[in-house]
């Protein structure tokens, strides 16, 4: 089993911002006990989207926080493919999602059944075969 953290769950994690940080760690706690093993995925458009504020804000602790997570060799990056872009595009016309969330869901479906994606986005539920886990 792989988790996927939509960028809005790592930035949860790594800023640890409450109540969402808790409920990140709470979350994540319990996928480890009932899959021990538990890998980590996430998207290239991910480490965009997780850099850009402490960038903008010369926040430096805080992006060498994202920069070492992202530079752990046990992370599994899925690339932004031929076949993730038109899956992403089905899913925003059939869903309604943004581009970058679907895009987010299209690479988090490229790890097949076995990933539980975390998100504090409740939008993407509505797309099928997306093993949601919901940080609310």
């Amino acid at each position: 089993m792989i988790a996927f953290f939509d960028a809005s769950a790592l930035i949860y994690l790594i800023e640890g911002v409450e109540p969402f940080g808790t409920n990140v760690r709470t979350a994540l706690a319990q996928a480890v006990a009932e899959h021990p093993g538990l890998g980590a995925a996430m998207s290239r458009l991910s480490w965009l989207e997780c850099r850009v504020r402490p960038m903008r804000e010369n926040q430096h602790t805080a992006l060498a926080l994202y920069d070492a997570f992202f530079a752990r060799p046990d992370l599994k990056w899925m690339e932004l493919t031929q076949n993730v872009v038109e899956l992403a595009t089905v899913i925003r016309v059939r869903h309604g999602l943004r581009t970058p969330d679907a895009m987010q869901a299209a690479s988090c479906l490229q790890l097949g059944e076995g990933h539980l994606f975390f998100t504090g986005d409740s939008g993407f539920q509505r797309v099928n075969g997306l093993n949601v886990r919901l940080l609310t």
